[in-house]
């Protein structure tokens, strides 16, 4: 089975960004000169994926604005001669075909996953979500799971290691490792007490996962808040089939969460062949 498809939820209100949110999706908020989901989508097609399903809810028209053909702005660029931006524009356009399903109540991400059913069909997908960014010396950080997925045949969750401290803000997974950096899933807490933790292994936003996940989610009640939670759905379909881990190389910027994001922002700037020397120097300037 080959992963073609990729299901990014942005349904999401961005509460946690209001009022920066208010008239403005989450996940159009800028990274340095591209959106978050840009950076998302780009990995993606990196890592081979041909289809982008974005379960989209009310307000998110920009997203849907940011990847389709803009003529206006297309010959206004041509006619000034600003080729470079033209192929910029040109570029987000024709990356990778996009697909679009509402989802018309917020009831979790487990409930999200489940509206692309229909456009995912009886194949395996990939599933990334909007928050979380992630930079890799090699392999793209959903990349690095295909390739897992297409040696186990199973679905396929990205982990990271986070200190004991912080481990109640994620689900986590009890596992046994297999082989370097592969573990085999045998149970998943979501946001457990500190002292019931079964591991520092915490689930990120990257996922691959089969078929077989959407008739368990048709069957998973509401959890805390009344929202269907993935985390449920895949603890049980690892009753029936395996589940695994991967503990992936790079790092990953928690764009869901003020502070992560001005770390990011200035990280990656920091890194950028044109801002990176001259924000160098103006943070030093702060500094003495």
């Amino acid at each position: 089975m080959k992963v073609r498809k990729a299901v990014l939820p942005v349904a999401g209100l961005g509460t946690r960004f209001l009022p920066a949110t208010k008239a403005m999706p989450k996940e159009m908020l800028p990274l340095l000169d591209k959106p978050l989901i840009q950076y998302v989508v780009e990995e993606a097609v990196a890592s081979g994926i041909e289809q982008i399903i974005f379960v989209t809810g009310r307000t998110k028209r920009s997203i849907e604005d940011h990847f389709d053909k803009d003529y206006r702005l297309e010959t206004q660029l041509e006619e000034s001669g600003k080729n470079d931006l033209l192929k910029m524009v040109q570029d987000i356009t024709d990356m990778v075909e996009i697909a679009y399903v509402r989802q018309k109540e917020a009831l979790g991400l487990g409930h999200a996953i489940l509206t692309a059913k229909n456009l995912v069909g009886n194949e395996p997908f990939a599933v990334m979500l909007g928050d979380d960014i992630i930079r890799t010396p090699k392999v793209p950080g959903i990349g690095q799971l295909l390739e897992k997925f297409e040696r186990y045949q199973a679905s396929v969750l990205a982990v990271e290691q986070v200190p004991m401290s912080q481990i109640s803000s994620y689900g986590c997974i009890d596992a046994k490792e297999i082989a370097p950096r592969t573990f085999q899933v045998s149970d998943m807490v979501e946001k457990p007490p500190v002292d019931e933790a079964p591991s520092d292994l915490a689930i990120i936003g990257r996922y691959v996962l089969t078929p077989a996940i959407f008739p368990v989610l048709e069957k998973t009640p509401p959890g805390r808040g009344g929202e269907i939670q993935l985390t449920d759905a895949i603890k049980a379909l690892g009753q029936s089939e395996g589940i695994y881990g991967y503990l992936f190389e790079g790092k990953r910027y928690d764009c869901g969460d003020k502070l992560e994001y001005l770390k990011a922002t200035a990280e990656l700037a920091l890194l950028h062949d044109e801002f990176g020397p001259p924000l160098r120097e103006f943070l030093r300037t702060l500094l003495r």
